[in-house]
């Protein structure tokens, strides 16, 4: 029986007790809340982390790879995805609603999902050429399912234990749980990685996020950075286009760019009340999807009609957001999987260069705009080990400063 990635102190006779027992010395290398792990010896200046990430868009697994000195970001290095199968977006998209053997779906569910995560850090250190032994730990936010602030929670599925068993790595998790604890939202979490890596002395900064729901981050030159969740991304066109074409995405925004503007649907759009509450906020599926949109589209539109409503949706939404919130900004970073959408970019392009403001990749500031996230989650990790504050609780609104996540030590022989 291999005992890879497990700390076998029950197991065999006196070599291998004894072998334990060397692993539980070296563990005692780094501790946190009375809980000790192993600190990979080669590395005790400069850390490698890797962070994982999987979307509201649920399209698959990104994981990057991050060096930090303690908790000051060194670099992004390298990048792999690993795309979900069709079935398993299906399945964690029913979760969504109350359905039959939630819990027992759930569990099988944060079981594969674990597998798949560590398949992708697999990939990614292959990529990199470098051994497990070597990451100080792993920052895995999970696939959300619901998120639910207003009654405490936010459930993210990973099943973090069998993460660190497969990887054999220190996995951290479960990251907005505590924010939530202390009467934050959980989420936006990444402001304040977002301060760290593209924070400027001269000017504010907004970085937004488009996902399949769209954030941004406002950076000041001075005082805390703030941000908040702006309203769809690009999740409610992926659900149009998939339920009209079966397709899991609009290139390009080809079909979008063939219809036009609906002003009276727009505008009905846009009286949602979660654009007029002041952040603190966030949401999610939970408010915009699907069964939010059919019943307010009425029988005979054109479906490229809703679909480039939709994309104005997202662009108006976004533009109100910043317009509010950093009405002197003149940068904007872009991030997410929506900076490959040609037609979204072009319309948000045209919107706010109209008022003076430029638009931006991150990729300006040195960090590819499909890496940010993930990346985020391998600095959240490097925030735990080190035992520093990851809440960026301006944001939130949680009560101050926290530690955000739990730990899962993986102990290789």
């Amino acid at each position: 029986m291999s005992m890879h990635g497990i700390c076998p102190f029950q197991y065999g006779g006196i070599a291998q007790q004894k072998q334990a027992q060397r692993c539980f010395i070296g563990a005692l290398q780094i501790g946190y809340n009375g809980i000790f792990f192993r600190r990979p010896a080669a590395i005790m200046n400069e850390q490698l982390y890797i962070g994982l990430m999987s979307g509201t868009s649920m399209d698959g697994v990104d994981a990057v790879l991050v060096r930090m000195d303690k908790t000051r970001w060194l670099a992004a290095e390298s990048h792999a995805f690993l795309p979900y199968c069709g079935r398993l977006k299906n399945d964690l998209l029913n979760l969504q609603n109350i359905g039959f053997n939630e819990l027992h779906r759930s569990a099988i569910l944060a079981q594969e999902l674990a597998v798949l995560y560590a398949q992708t850090a697999a990939e990614l250190l292959q990529r990199a050429g470098i051994p497990p032994h070597n990451i100080t730990a792993l920052g895995c936010h999970g696939q959300t399912v619901r998120h639910a602030p207003e009654s405490g929670y936010s459930i993210q599925l990973a099943d973090l234990a069998l993460l660190a068993e497969k990887s054999g790595i220190l996995t951290v998790g479960n990251f907005r749980s505590r924010d939530l604890a202390a009467g934050g939202q959980g989420a936006p979490l990444v402001p304040a990685f977002h301060e760290t890596v593209f924070g400027s002395a001269n000017e504010t900064r907004v970085v937004l996020n488009i996902g399949g729901i769209a954030n941004i981050s406002v950076l000041p030159p001075q005082g805390a950075a703030f941000g908040f969740d702006t309203g769809p991304g690009n999740m409610l066109m992926d659900a149009w286009v998939n339920h009209i074409w079966q397709l899991p995405f609009d290139k390009n925004g080809a079909k979008a760019v063939q219809g036009r503007v609906l002003d009276s649907l727009l505008a009905q759009w846009l009286a949602h009340p979660y654009f007029a509450r002041p952040y603190p906020k966030s949401t999610g599926r939970e408010l915009f999807s699907l069964p939010w949109l059919l019943p307010q589209l009425s029988d005979g539109l054109n479906p490229h009609d809703v679909l480039r409503t939709l994309l104005e949706f997202t662009v108006q939404s976004i533009h109100n957001a910043v317009t509010t919130a950093a009405p002197a900004v003149r940068n904007i970073y872009v991030c997410g999987g929506g900076i490959r959408n040609t037609a979204l970019m072009e319309n948000l392009n045209k919107r706010f260069t109209a008022a003076g403001v430029s638009l931006h990749s991150t990729a300006a500031l040195n960090l590819d705009p499909q890496w940010v996230e993930a990346a985020a989650f391998g600095w959240l990790a490097a925030a735990w080990v080190n035992r520093v504050s990851g809440n960026p609780y301006h944001a939130t609104g949680a009560h101050g400063p926290r530690i955000l996540g739990a730990g899962y030590p993986a102990c290789v022989l």
